[in-house]
């Protein structure tokens, strides 16, 4: 029954409709217990005609039990799994114990999206979820994860959760958060519920101020006389309820109240265990009779289930110590069975009165089992427990180091660092020390600073240099990276120094990342032969992951821009195939590198977006600048200058310091200034950009920029400075478009008689890209417009204007349509994309361009981790975009 909440009921009315009307849309319904969560559940079920209506509760008792929540959602629709593309029912799979192959909580996650929308495919989908705060956290993980990615399919989600009880936050979710009833609606409830005098009524109404189920509960047990005594103390709504109750169970039989804690002390166990269980406690299954006829309990041939949640928690609290200790034994002696291995564990760590190796162990277990079924956070949870029972202090270091990495696995960076903390204190095995300092490292990188996590990798990489040369490698290579971002020369000398002092390790990467660091600091000759090596080695047979992205990079950093690519591409094809999220971000900024450096803008904006909604998903909080700083410099070649400067302020402001994302997002600034005729601006921004370790890094290009801005304001020795730097990296890598480049650069800075031999020159060279070999052509046409070579200088211009609209830079095309102005004659009076696909959103192309390779929604869901529905609401906004009707029409545009 519900008496008001009229916004309540037409914010559901809003969430059903659109749901049928193929608009997903989620809520989550906070409140203390008893404001009236499950009546809404029940209301929304009751508007559903014409939907599936799937529905389900948190267990408190599988509340550390992996995916127990979420295998309870899909009990029905075991069958419907294999069905899913491979990867997901693989992980999913394991995810419900079915195999014992390694799971992945992120595939799990698009598992459930995939699952949810075939679902949805037979008819409108309402998933209604209470005691969300019971849910298993790896569920929720993965629901979230789907529930974030639904757009266009006939889905509606409502989760209640009870405040209070366990931290839940659902960011990216509409919230909803119950109050009280207020008197009139109170007084109305009430008397649907049972009239009363009007002097009981009024201490009924006062008592349960305003919660619906105190009314209700009051109200039903009061006969004339006041529904409680005067508190003590005031109390909550909850606070009398749960005194409401206790003061009922303390009515029944004490055998009644035994079996009523061993049924709270595993909700949902079969009868069959519960009696086994109870049996050691003198307890029979008449014993529950009483309960059943007190209204307490439903005793049915699956479980015993309490009338309310509450009613479960105050038959549990009202038993004493020593009773609760002597049910969670009795239970975990009869949870024999493999499928019950996770909560017997439990029961053996609740059984523990101290220290209990034993329970400890099996708590190792249960997390070596949460681990394989993809179950991080669920594996920390365990080793904490363990670390907690364990009577070996070493010991239950290595279970805090341990369940500080299955944290940082999970996305719990604040708790892995404090695991790893505790984990130190009580453990001097070097292994141990070293991954905690691992751990803590890679969590100042998000939470800190680049500067903080390298000085931390690299003290974490010292105890396990000689005893673990491949981890002390593994960590050192982090700690590059951690410099590199820093741009800090004394952090990258201090790693090339550690890696010289390995023994034993893998030889090419220690080569290969000592090379970086000597890059970096300038000694660009010295480092192109191992990062070469390291290239050529990540194109032949390199498996893992981050060995190919290394590779591909250390391309990029040398010039290699077309092989690089090439690596980079074909790994992020593989990771899609594999469903590997976690690491999407990862690969497609490295590849967005590449596509931008190559000329690809809108393929690299699509990826750049892609990675950083992922990115953000996955609290990948410092890639999310290092990709905002892309976006920005692609929004100024593109002429957004406002989405430039705003983007490129984001990540200035940002108190970590990523000094290379801030070079990228001070270069994107530079370029507005540039195309908006304010060279003097372009030049200040560009001193810092071409400057230190982050001069050497890929912004080693920008000087080809500064050169152009110190020309433009008059100061053209400012420029040969830093030629000298762009010079040295051309000769030592060979790139061709380093050597375009300085061709370029000669023919501003040189004398008038030899600059028309230097464009041409640098025109004439192999391999640039598209995108500079178009900056070529504009200068050069300015140049041949100054010195009055019209025709020409049209023809170069022209040039220039086609594949700057063709690539995406229309933010260049204004300065071309200036000097074609000034030539006479006609001008494009606009921007000009003459390819028809820069209207597309970055998603949008991405589908598009999957659609017309053939692939089906289906198939381009599972790659990009949308929906089959949300695909085809992409392609439905596309098609008109592109001038076009139906797909196959897609293979015939240029893309």
């Amino acid at each position: 029954m519900i008496v008001g909440r009229q916004a309540e009921r037409s914010r559901l009315n809003r969430l059903v409709a659109d749901a049928k009307d193929g608009r997903s849309r989620a809520l989550v319904l906070h409140g203390e217990a008893g404001i009236g969560k499950t009546a809404l559940l029940d209301y929304a079920a009751g508007i559903a005609g014409g939907m599936r209506v799937i529905r389900a509760a948190g267990i408190e008792s599988e509340a550390e039990i992996p995916f127990a929540a979420l295998q309870l959602m899909f009990a029905g629709d075991a069958d419907r799994v294999d069905a899913l593309p491979a990867p997901q029912a693989k992980a999913l799979g394991s995810a419900f114990g079915w195999s014992t192959e390694p799971g992945d909580r992120i595939m799990v996650g698009a598992a459930t999206l995939t699952l949810l929308a075939e679902l949805a495919g037979d008819q409108p989908l309402l998933c209604l979820l209470d005691d969300v705060q019971w849910f298993d956290r790896s569920s929720i993980d993965a629901l979230l994860f789907a529930l974030r990615r639904l757009r266009s399919d006939p889905i509606a989600t409502v989760l209640a959760v009870r405040d209070g009880d366990r931290p839940f936050s659902a960011p990216g979710i509409e919230p909803v958060t119950l109050s009280r009833l207020d008197r009139g609606d109170s007084a109305r409830l009430l008397t649907a519920v049972r009239p009363l005098p009007d002097d009981v009524a009024d201490r009924v109404l006062a008592e349960s101020g305003g919660n619906p189920l105190a009314i209700v509960e009051f109200a039903s047990t009061t006969s004339g006389r006041r529904p409680l005594p005067p508190a003590v103390a005031p109390l909550s709504a909850a606070g009398r309820l749960d005194e409401h109750y206790r003061q009922q169970i303390r009515q029944l039989p004490e055998r009644t109240r035994i079996a009523l804690l061993l049924a709270a002390a595993d909700h949902g166990s079969e009868p069959r265990s519960l009696l086994a269980a109870g049996r050691r406690m003198d307890v029979v299954a008449t014993d529950l009779e009483p309960a059943e006829q007190a209204g307490l309990v439903r005793v049915g041939p699956d479980a015993v289930a309490f009338r309310h949640p509450l009613i479960r928690a105050a038959a549990y609290q009202e038993a004493s110590f020593a009773k609760r200790l002597e049910a969670h034994r009795a239970l975990a002696e009869v949870l024999g069975e493999p499928r019950d291995a996770d909560r017997r564990a439990w029961h053996l760590a609740a059984a523990a009165g101290g220290t209990d190796e034993s329970a400890a162990v099996e708590l190792e277990r249960a997390a070596q089992r949460a681990t394989t079924r993809g179950a991080p956070s669920a594996a920390a949870h365990a080793l904490e427990r363990a670390a907690q029972l364990g009577a070996d202090h070493s010991a239950n270091g290595r279970r805090l180091v341990a369940a500080a990495r299955a944290a940082y696995d999970a996305g719990r960076l604040d708790h892995a660092v404090e695991l790893a903390t505790s984990g130190i204190a009580l453990t001097s095995e070097p292994g141990d020390v070293a991954e905690a300092g691992w751990i803590q490292a890679q969590v100042a990188y998000e939470r800190h600073s680049p500067a903080e996590a390298a000085a931390r990798a690299l003290d974490a990489a010292e105890p396990v240099l000689a005893l673990d040369p491949r981890r002390a490698v593994s960590v050192l290579t982090e700690a590059t990276w951690c410099a590199r971002d820093a741009a800090d020369e004394h952090l990258l000398r201090r790693c090339a120094e550690l890696l010289g002092a390995v023994r034993g390790g893998p030889s090419t990467v220690i080569d290969a990342v000592t090379g970086f660091t000597v890059l970096l600091r300038g000694d660009v000759e010295h480092a192109v032969a191992p990062l070469r090596a390291l290239l050529r080695a990540g194109a032949g047979d390199a498996d893992e992951t981050l060995d190919r992205l290394t590779a591909g990079f250390a391309g990029l950093l040398i010039g290699e821009d077309s092989l690089a690519l090439t690596v980079l591409d074909e790994h992020v094809a593989v990771l899609r195939a594999q469903g590997a999220l976690g690491w999407l971000s990862y690969a497609l900024e490295p590849l967005a590198l590449a596509q931008l450096l190559t000329g690809r803008f809108r393929d690299a904006e699509a990826h750049a977006e892609e990675a950083r909604a992922a990115a953000a998903d996955l609290g990948q909080g410092m890639e999310v600048v290092v990709l905002t700083a892309i976006s920005a410099w692609l929004a100024a070649v593109r002429g957004d200058a406002a989405r430039a400067t705003v983007l490129a302020a984001s990540v200035l402001a940002d108190t970590r310091r990523h000094a290379m994302a801030a070079g990228q997002a001070t270069w994107a600034l530079a370029l507005v200034d540039l195309m908006d005729g304010d060279p003097e601006g372009a030049l200040e921004q560009l001193g810092a950009v071409c400057s230190g370790p982050v001069g050497w890094d890929l912004s080693i290009r920008a000087v080809a920029d500064l050169v152009e801005a110190a020309v433009r304001a008059g100061d053209p020795a400012r420029g040969r400075q830093q030629l000298s730097r762009l010079a040295e990296w051309a000769r030592h890598t060979g790139s061709p478009t380093g050597a375009a480049l300085v061709l370029r650069c000669d023919a501003l800075l040189g004398a008038e008689d030899e600059a028309e031999k230097a464009f041409e020159a640098a025109l004439g060279i192999d391999g640039c890209s598209p995108y500079d070999r178009a900056r070529t052509q504009l200068v050069y046409g300015e140049w041949l417009r100054r010195h009055r070579r019209r025709t020409v200088a049209r023809t170069v211009l022209e040039a220039a204007q086609a594949t700057f609209g063709q690539i995406g830079a229309m933010g260049w095309q204004r300065r071309v349509r200036t000097e074609l102005g000034a030539l006479g004659g006609s001008a494009p009076d606009r921007d000009v994309d003459v390819t028809g696909i820069g209207v597309l959103t970055p998603q949008e192309l991405q589908v598009v361009r999957r659609a017309a390779l053939g692939l089906t929604n289906r198939e381009i869901a599972v790659q990009l981790f949308l929906s089959p529905r949300t695909v085809s609401h992409h392609l439905y906004k596309a098609y008109p975009k592109l001038g076009v009707s139906k797909r196959n029409e897609l293979a015939d545009l240029d893309f």
